[in-house]
C-alpha cells in the first residue's frame, strides 16, 4: 500500500524531534516510494550507518553528499511534501 504524504511529513517531524525509531517505522512501510527512501537514507545518515544510508540514497535517486546538515535536509524533504 502506498504511503501517504501526511505520513511522510510525520516521519520528517519525528526525525526532527529526535524520534529516529518512530520515523523509521513509518518509512519502512513503503520501500518503493522515493520520498520514503530519501527519509530512510537521512535516518541512517543520522544513525551513522553510511553504507546503509548510501543504499537508500540510491533508491531515492538522491546523493549522500548533497546535504551536510540532516536537519536542513529533512526540512527540504518536508517542504517538498507540503507544496
Amino acid at each position: 500500500m502506498a504511503i501517504q504524504r501526511a505520513e511522510l511529513t510525520r516521519a520528517c517531524d519525528l526525525a526532527l524531534a529526535g524520534d529516529w525509531a518512530g520515523a523509521h517505522a513509518i518509512v519502512q512501510r513503503d520501500e518503493d516510494d522515493v520520498i520514503a527512501c530519501w527519509i530512510h537514507a537521512v535516518l541512517h545518515k543520522i544513525e551513522g550507518d553510511e553504507s546503509n544510508s548510501r543504499y537508500w540514497y540510491r533508491q531515492a535517486l538522491q546523493f549522500y553528499e548533497s546535504y551536510a546538515d540532516t536537519k536542513a535536509e529533512l526540512a527540504t524533504i518536508k517542504a517538498t511534501l507540503t507544496y
